[in-house]
């Protein structure tokens, strides 16, 4: 075998660097091609803000927005990776912000309900900074996809120069330092497109295997290349081996798939150390390419819990029965709830990609369910309350306007109305609850304290006045008819004008008093009427002579009449007593009875002239 065949055989059998990692170099570069694709719609949730990888940590939004203008206005390339880290600072600090400025104002003392958030204006100028940014980073990932695609054209045109040499073998010696040169060019290029990289480079190692097949070299200057390929492929050996100690696993992973593209461009070694060198990079390769598996189904399985506990505490939320609530503790203890479950859902890392958006926008859903409705019932019962107040306050009115009255019974029976109305009217807001029920209160016992006072003076009296005509009834109740031949008539009239000049008594002995009294007054009455009777009727039968009979048929004709008229008051008291309850009914019925007592003994006296005239003329 030839020198020539040897060398391309030791060529021919190391391994090929695009072998060492094809499918994770394709998958990271599908990824990257894919992500700078992907359109950013969404607003990030509050654990899309704790777990975005950013590599500064900003401490307000003035400092983000400053770096924003700083990148729009730069020439420097822009990293996805921190456009989405400056995003997801953003908004967690804006979301800080405003739960603290709602904080703030809870513990100032105001209304949940009536909060309303500062407008943002951050947050509009962070957008308009934002759009700036991605339409510079697509203008710039343009440019890079433009010059991935004149990199592979000059790579392209590298091999074509290659193919050239290789056209006339006899002269290829001469032709090894513009081979190096190309080489050099070709290291220098760097990265062409993701899709087109592999089967170039199989291209470009083909067309080098076959330079270093005709290549007519002498043993000293090519073992000098394999020993110096060797120290560049020992050097990248030991720095995928310190990549075991980079914390950052994802950065490890595409540190080593940058040492990937280094050992493949480097040239072969000598072909007994060729199977060791690629051993050793394999192997450190290997342990970052596990740890880098591991990371993403360690993610993938928290994020799947992270899922499970989501899912959960939507349950919770969504479990809460709404029109079982009714009052303000009731709301407030399921919110109370609510808030525990948002703290907790703060502390939950990522789910899955696919289901992150729309967990947290059912979580959303069920919590703004919830808040909305006791929005609208707080309102409703705050207009209720209100309506309680102003009807409390019109009571509040009426009871001021007759606290002041002396009209005690009329009095004392419209503010015991009020009362009853205000309790049957509801609650009012509590801020005014003590203030509105003391003012009622407050002119309600006025009233019944002047009444009281005024009661117990009257009670005073009236026993005072029951004393004056007790003493009146037994000065009566002294006078002995029968005893004294006096007219005590105006006695009598004396007795009954101070009787009337007195007040009223206790409402309990009014009537007994009264009785007491009217008694002695018919007894005294009763027996001067006897007496006057008895004295005219002697008087007649001194004074009247009837010889004609004419006396006597008078009196008859007055003794009909008297009949009839005595007839027609008790046909009136029966038809009066039976329909008459009243107290002035009953005035009227004793007022009949005496002029009844009064017709009767008129009628008496009659009897007796008509008899005394029937004596006389027996006598004669």
């Amino acid at each position: 075998m030839t020198d020539i065949e040897n060398r391309n055989e030791d060529i021919q059998q190391e391994p090929v660097a695009e072998n060492l990692n094809e499918t994770a170099a394709a998958e990271e570069a599908a990824v990257v091609t894919n992500e700078e694709n992907v359109a950013d719609t969404t607003e990030p949730t509050a654990t899309d803000v704790a777990e975005a990888p950013v590599s500064t940590v900003y401490e307000t939004t003035a400092d983000i927005l400053a770096r924003l203008q700083e990148m729009a206005e730069g020439e420097q390339p822009i990293s996805r990776q921190e456009v989405d880290g400056l995003k997801s600072q953003f908004y967690r600090l804006n979301k800080q912000q405003q739960e603290d400025a709602y904080k703030a104002f809870i513990d100032g003392g105001g209304n949940p309900d009536e909060y309303l958030p500062a407008p943002n204006t951050d947050e509009q100028a962070f957008k308009e900074q934002m759009a700036i940014v991605r339409e510079k980073r697509a203008a710039q990932h343009e440019a890079e996809i433009q010059t991935l695609e004149e990199n592979y054209q000059k790579k392209l045109a590298i091999i074509d120069k290659i193919k050239e040499i290789l056209a006339t073998p006899d002269e290829v010696n001469r032709f090894y330092n513009d081979f190096k040169a190309l080489q050099q060019q070709w290291n220098d290029i760097r990265q062409v497109p993701a899709e087109k990289a592999t089967d170039l480079w199989k291209t470009y190692q083909v067309y080098v295997e076959q330079f270093y097949d005709t290549l007519k070299l002498n043993n000293e200057f090519r073992a000098y290349d394999f020993k110096k390929n060797l120290e560049l492929k020992t050097a990248l050996c030991e720095r995928a081996e310190k990549l075991e100690e980079e914390e950052d696993v994802v950065s490890a992973f595409r540190q080593l798939q940058q040492l990937h593209q280094e050992f493949r461009e480097i040239g072969p070694v000598d072909r007994e150390l060729r199977e060791s060198i690629w051993t050793r990079f394999k192997t450190a390769s290997t342990v970052i390419n596990k740890r880098h598996q591991d990371f993403f189904e360690a993610r993938k399985a928290q994020e799947n819990e992270n899922l499970e506990k989501k899912t959960a505490i939507c349950e919770q939320v969504e479990a809460f029965d709404l029109d079982s609530l009714k009052t303000f503790a009731d709301w407030n203890a399921v919110s109370e709830k609510i808030i525990a479950l948002q703290s907790e859902w703060k502390t939950i890392g990522f789910a899955p990609q696919k289901t992150n958006v729309k967990i947290y926008e059912r979580f959303r859903a069920a919590c703004d369910a919830f808040f909305t409705r006791k929005a609208e019932f707080f309102k409703t019962v705050r207009d209720s309350l209100n309506t309680n107040l102003h009807l409390k306050q019109e009571l509040c009115e009426k009871a001021e306007a007759l606290q002041n009255s002396t009209e005690w019974k009329e009095t004392t029976d419209a503010l015991v109305a009020l009362q009853k109305q205000w309790k049957e009217i509801g609650t009012v807001p509590k801020k005014y609850s003590d203030e509105i029920w003391k003012r009622f209160n407050t002119a309600c016992d006025t009233f019944f304290e002047a009444k009281k006072a005024a009661n117990s003076t009257q009670h005073t009296e009236q026993q005072e006045n029951l004393q004056k005509k007790q003493a009146i009834i037994d000065s009566l109740a002294a006078i002995d008819p029968s005893a004294t031949d006096e007219d005590f008539r105006q006695q009598l009239r004396d007795a009954q004008a101070q009787w009337n000049e007195i007040g009223h008594v206790p409402y309990r002995e009014k009537e007994n008093i009264y009785k007491a009294f009217r008694a002695q007054m018919d007894r005294l009455y009763g027996a001067l009427n006897e007496s006057a009777t008895r004295r005219r009727i002697n008087r007649f039968r001194t004074e009247v002579k009837d010889t004609d009979g004419k006396v006597r048929e008078r009196l008859l004709r007055q003794f009909d009449i008297l009949k009839n008229e005595i007839k027609t008051y008790e046909n009136n008291l029966g038809f009066l007593t039976l329909s008459s309850k009243s107290k002035s009914g009953n005035a009227l019925v004793e007022e009949l009875n005496r002029k009844v007592d009064k017709l009767r003994a008129d009628l008496d006296e009659i009897r007796q002239k008509i008899a005394a005239l029937d004596e006389a003329a027996a006598e004669n």
